[in-house]
């Protein structure tokens, strides 16, 4: 245990509650009527919604992974996650900046949309606490 990591799972625990149901509220905000003839807009907003929560999914089992290697020994070959998890964190952040360096621009786009800030911090946490 030591306090990178727990930083990381703490930061993973409030984004997981924050994505969840802060941001489940924010997705049904922009949900289209229901029109009968064509379904098209509400089945991609479903995709949408369901994509999201994809993502919410990753942060809970991120959250229950890193309580597991900070408060047991139940999980084997712990460095190996913890390179994964930092790799895959980083891997998230890469891809989200990516997105918006190449999709329309809007002021401070890379800080109004900055949760590849959050993720690289939790991947640097991870790799200073393995470390």
């Amino acid at each position: 245990m030591s306090i990178p990591l727990i930083a990381a799972n703490v930061l993973t625990l409030i984004a997981f509650i924050l994505h969840t149901f802060i941001g489940d509220k924010e997705i049904r905000s922009i949900a289209p009527a229901y029109q009968d003839d064509d379904n098209t807009p509400t089945e991609r907003w479903t995709m949408s919604r369901c994509g999201w929560h994809w993502i919410s999914f990753d942060l809970l089992f991120a959250t229950i992974g890193l309580a597991l290697i900070n408060f047991s020994e139940i999980l084997p070959a712990e460095d190996i996650l913890l390179q994964l998890g930092c790799i895959y964190f980083m891997g998230y952040a890469f891809v989200w900046f990516l997105i918006i360096s190449i999709s329309a621009s809007f002021p401070k786009n890379y800080l109004r949309l900055g949760q590849w800030i959050l993720l690289a911090l939790i991947s640097g946490c991870i790799y200073w606490g393995t470390y």
